[in-house]
């Protein structure tokens, strides 16, 4: 039987215990780019935006070094205050009970369709201003704009529908956001349209592109956020029970959910002049990937790296990134999974996964989740 992170990942787990050891900066021939798999490697390149950088040429700070990206960075930042993350607590709440009630009613669920991408969608759609009788058309295009990053069970890359679609988000939040420069409210939009550093601010470019980053930083990684969690309870059931009773224990199962069952792949970064990571050189133009599903195991940063321990501490993953790129919207995605998955807990109880379906991961260049995780359960 595969386990969980076979799922996710499509490697045997020993893989990459034996590349740590073994091949720690290895070339992938098929991609032709490097893998990075420990993690004190891991932290060099991504604290070297000089010698491993991201610029793509993309208005996008993803694909962005200093010092536009730190310009763009600071003016973002400012939209994801610990004020403005703390105000959507309850719009989380209301928003999960809503989606809990309607599995309820139905007396099925599958946790990836009916929780994991609703709720981040509809977050989103709520710090973007998109108003209630056009979520579901929001919702819709987030479906499909992301859904060019995997490529799993019944998904299809149909590149022309989401050029299409593509064209639709960017023509209604252009409009969007001249509706909010002649009229500004104390909302996200807003305050990026007006956020200032040193006289600079945002183009037209900037802001669309920051519209759609949304959809890819807040919405598929915090959808595997809870989607993976149920992995993470399915193999740890004694931790589902320490957690329905301890609750405040939740952030620190994120945590470890996060290092164990994370989301993401890891970074990319091209080589700018000619380096060496270890005894492996490298040349200008070779392209690598930070492979932060093997740094979050390496055992010389973790203790007893194949325990599942919610009380683990210190607990630095790069699951959310590191340096220059650490995800901005992290702690939002961590209030998400914080009140998603204690009501998931509390609300719902005898949960087991339907095994009629078999589990499968996407199949995604740098994403790690499920394409469905079908439960039984009764309400509690």
């Amino acid at each position: 039987m595969q386990s969980a992170r076979q799922i996710l990942t499509g490697f045997p787990h020993d893989w990459y215990r034996q590349m740590r050891a073994t091949n720690p900066v290895y070339f992938e021939p098929r991609f032709h780019i490097w893998y990075v798999f420990r993690y004190e490697d891991a932290l060099r390149v991504l604290n070297d935006p000089a010698t491993f950088s991201s610029e793509t040429g993309q208005p996008s700070i993803l694909g962005m070094d200093p010092p536009r990206h730190n310009l763009l960075r600071n003016l973002i930042s400012r939209a994801f205050t610990p004020r403005i993350v703390a105000q959507l607590e309850g719009k989380i709440t209301e928003i999960t009970n809503e989606l809990l009630d309607a599995a309820i009613a139905r007396g099925q669920m599958d946790v990836i369709r009916d929780l994991a991408y609703p709720l981040p969608a509809t977050i989103i759609a709520e710090l973007l201003g998109v108003p209630s009788q056009e979520r579901e058309m929001f919702i819709r295009w987030s479906n499909i704009i992301t859904a060019g990053q995997r490529f799993g069970q019944g998904q299809t890359a149909d590149d022309e529908g989401r050029k299409q679609t593509d064209r639709e988000f960017r023509e209604y939040f252009a409009i969007k956001l001249e509706e909010h420069r002649r009229q500004p409210d104390d909302d996200l939009m807003s305050s990026l349209i007006l956020a200032d550093v040193d006289g600079q601010r945002l183009n037209q470019e900037e802001l669309l592109s920051f519209c759609r980053l949304l959809l890819f930083a807040g919405y598929e990684t915090t959808a595997n956020l809870i989607g993976n969690a149920m992995l993470a309870f399915e193999e740890h059931p004694d931790v589902v029970e320490e957690l329905r009773g301890n609750p405040e224990l939740m952030p620190g199962a994120i945590e470890e959910i996060l290092r164990c069952y994370g989301s993401v792949i890891g970074a990319v970064r091209h080589v700018t002049t000619d380096t060496h990571i270890g005894k492996q050189a490298l040349k200008r133009g070779d392209r690598l990937i930070v492979r932060a599903d093997s740094a979050n195991y390496d055992e010389e940063q973790f203790h007893d790296p194949e325990r599942f321990n919610i009380r683990r501490m210190p607990n630095r993953h790069i699951s959310f990134g590191h340096g220059l790129h650490y995800c901005l919207g992290a702690p939002l995605a961590r209030l998400e999974g914080r009140i998603a998955l204690n009501l998931f807990l509390q609300r719902l109880r005898n949960v087991r996964r339907n095994e009629d379906q078999p589990l499968e991961g996407v199949r995604s260049f740098f994403l790690l989740g499920l394409t469905s995780y079908p439960i039984i359960f009764t309400a509690r």
